[in-house]
């Protein structure tokens, strides 16, 4: 499995990826420096919790940008394999189907990891820019970054499950455009639509968080279930 880990890196070596990873916290930082250079005054001197205000202000975007990410990063690691009739040549490995699927999985996970942790940089530089001072909430800082994440776990299971069994990525990217629009009425839906959990509008992070991980788990499984049985070229 390290090694298959070590494949998806040197296939993504060349392509947009990377590009991908900083794009979506470098947009949300710029879209507040725009914001807060435009209105400053009425954004930071009627506010006493400034850093709470920013964070605030952020997390409206997350999300969203969030689950573009997911949808693009799930087919281009996905389709790098369908674009190059590399399947067969990847499942005659003596490794299981389960263990691909798991590997391309974790790959992901881990460049929306590193997009979060851009973020966390981002968020804390722009604010000792706009001189809210050193007080920062580490903390809540950190949820904003990465509890989004988790709780889009069944986004990201559904996304790449569909990527892969699928070799037109049409219906993958459908989906994920839908999702991450529907996901801006996020306010005015049930509790139970996944992709209204990383906007925590209706729980406390831990139990969105919760469902995130249940959910995305059993999602998983299935995925990987089927794709272990079917087809793939």
């Amino acid at each position: 499995m390290i090694s298959l880990f070590s494949t998806e890196f040197l296939k993504v070596k060349r392509k947009a990826v990377w590009w991908l990873v900083i794009l979506g916290p470098l947009g949300i930082i710029g879209l507040e420096s725009v914001n807060y250079g435009l209105r400053y005054d009425y954004l930071v001197d009627f506010n006493q919790d400034v850093w709470r205000s920013f964070l605030n202000e952020i997390g409206m975007f997350i999300p969203l940008v969030l689950l573009f990410g997911i949808t693009i990063l799930a087919s281009i690691t996905a389709g790098i394999e369908h674009q190059t009739d590399a399947w067969k040549q990847l499942l005659v490995l003596p490794v299981t189907r389960k263990r691909v699927f798991i590997v391309k999985f974790l790959f992901v996970s881990v460049l929306l990891l590193s997009s979060s942790t851009l973020l966390v940089v981002g968020i804390i530089s722009l604010g000792l820019i706009l001189n809210f001072g050193w007080s920062l909430p580490l903390l809540e800082i950190l949820k904003i970054s990465y509890l989004p994440l988790l709780a889009a776990l069944p986004i990201l299971a559904l996304q790449l499950w569909i990527s892969i069994v699928q070799s037109n990525q049409g219906l993958a990217l459908s989906i994920g455009i839908i999702c991450a629009i529907g996901s801006l009425y996020s306010f005015s839906l049930p509790e139970w639509v996944p992709f209204s959990w990383p906007y925590f509008f209706h729980n406390t992070y831990v139990l969105n968080v919760m469902y995130g991980c249940v959910t995305g788990f059993v999602v998983l499984i299935v995925g990987m279930t089927h794709f272990s049985t079917k087809d793939v070229s």
